[in-house]
């Protein structure tokens, strides 16, 4: 019996020390929403700096879409969810997916 409860106490520390899965933020580009916007954005929503902000938007721009943070699922939902309602009452289509 001292073995099975061994085993179970095992298994559950295990899924304790278990990381989330982290899943990919990634903002795309269009052609209305201005670069400026979109700075604002991952200041507000995605905690960058002015520099890595710019150098993301860049990269937005010129590549068509940018992977700016890793999260858990439902903090990720959450991001992605503020990122589109603010666009949307600033008249940007900005959008961002979840890989």
């Amino acid at each position: 019996m001292k073995k099975k409860l061994d085993i179970i106490e095992k298994i559950k520390d295990q899924k304790k020390n278990k990381k989330p899965t982290l899943y990919k933020i990634i903002i795309l580009n269009d052609d209305f929403t201005t670069m400026e916007f979109v700075v604002k954005i991952l200041i507000m929503f995605l905690n960058k700096s002015k520099r890595q902000a710019v150098s993301l938007m860049t990269k937005v721009h010129n590549e068509g879409s940018a992977v700016c943070g890793l999260y858990a699922m439902d903090i990720a939902i959450t991001i992605q969810k503020k990122i589109h309602n603010y666009s949307r009452i600033n008249l940007q289509p900005l959008k961002c997916i979840i890989k």
